[in-house]
């Protein structure tokens, strides 16, 4: 790169590290398609961008919001808080009544008690091979 660009670039972004970023993220839109805002001068992506910063003709502070999207992993989105148990609670409830009355499926059967003896297992007779 131009010696002269990166000085020029300085004196609008004093950090250089700034700089580098923000020059690869306004490259990565003209790589994308972004219209330029200097003339190419047959300059690669990299150039061009440095010298449209260098000549304030793009706004640092939306290249490092897009910047800063570009990086994000997890973005933070405003959706309604979790619902309290009452809630869940109230919203059962009026779902069971909505529902329809079930008939009296009767007496439940007891289980087997230790004094009725042992359970019989079905029993299976042994079968001939030749019947």
């Amino acid at each position: 790169m131009a010696r002269v660009t990166v000085e020029d670039c300085v004196e609008q972004v004093p950090n250089r590290f700034d700089l580098v970023m923000l020059a690869a993220q306004r490259s990565r839109d003209i790589s994308n398609g972004a219209v330029l805002q200097v003339d190419r001068d047959n300059d690669k992506n990299p150039v061009v961008s440095l010298r449209e910063i260098a000549e304030s003709k793009v706004d640092k502070e939306e290249l490092k919001d897009e910047l800063i999207r570009g990086m994000q992993r997890f973005i933070d989105t405003d959706e309604p808080e979790e619902e309290d148990d009452v809630q869940v609670f109230e919203q059962a409830m009026i779902g069971a009544a909505e529902m329809p009355h079930m008939g009296d499926p009767g007496p439940i059967p007891a289980a087997p008690s230790d004094d009725d003896g042992p359970l019989e297992m079905p029993r299976f007779e042994d079968a001939d091979v030749d019947d």
